[in-house]
């Protein structure tokens, strides 16, 4: 009897486990994103912007939001580095693709990494969310002007959104992640990794 009271409580109130991969070409700001989501949604004090260095590999960082547990994976950006981002494909449950829309210099660039994630196969249905960052700086584009410049007409029916946000002073990020968590829990692909790890009910 106990067991099974257990076990319904812990269906009931534990708290859902998403995996977000976040991407983005080289000083996009995804490192200066986890550092500012830790600090939104947990008491630990992110790096300041100031001390972040460009990433070499993996940064993991782990927050509740919206009832969830989510387990970001910060990737380097760096060309050499984007070979590595394909490991970590089939275990996410989403993609935040971080932009920095001040820089339209390396939207060429960017467009042509986000194609490659999306057209790999290990990211079937996965929910996208695209952050327009840096829109604390000056000449910044709006989301508007880089939905046109991405062109992302073959997404099909994977959900996505673009938001402008500013990783260095939190503008827009809890939106954002609010929207992301929502979609997760109702995504085919969450139901498809349940499936896959012999869940029921929560991950």
């Amino acid at each position: 009897m106990f067991s099974l009271f257990y076990g319904l409580w812990n269906y009931m109130f534990s708290k859902t486990e998403f995996h977000v991969l976040i991407l983005g070409v080289d000083k996009a700001g995804k490192t200066t994103l986890l550092e500012k989501l830790k600090s939104l949604y947990s008491n630990l004090e992110g790096l300041p912007p100031d001390r972040i260095v460009p990433t070499v590999g993996l940064n993991i960082g782990r927050v509740e939001a919206s009832n969830a547990k989510l387990v970001f994976w910060d990737l380097g950006g760096q060309i050499g580095l984007r070979t590595i981002w394909e490991k970590y494909y089939e275990e996410a449950h989403a993609i935040v693709y971080v932009i920095d829309a001040g820089c339209p210099s390396s939207f060429e660039d960017t467009k042509s990494a986000l194609g490659k994630v999306l057209r790999h196969e290990d990211l079937q249905g996965a929910p996208l969310l695209i952050l327009a960052n840096k829109q604390d700086l000056p000449g910044a584009v709006s989301t508007e002007e880089l939905a046109r410049y991405l062109d992302l007409k073959e997404l099909n029916e994977r959900l996505y959104m673009i938001e402008a946000v500013s990783a260095y002073n939190g503008t827009g990020i809890k939106f954002a992640i609010d929207w992301l968590v929502d979609v997760m829990e109702r995504s085919k692909r969450t139901e498809m990794l349940r499936v896959r790890a012999g869940v029921t009910g929560h991950v």
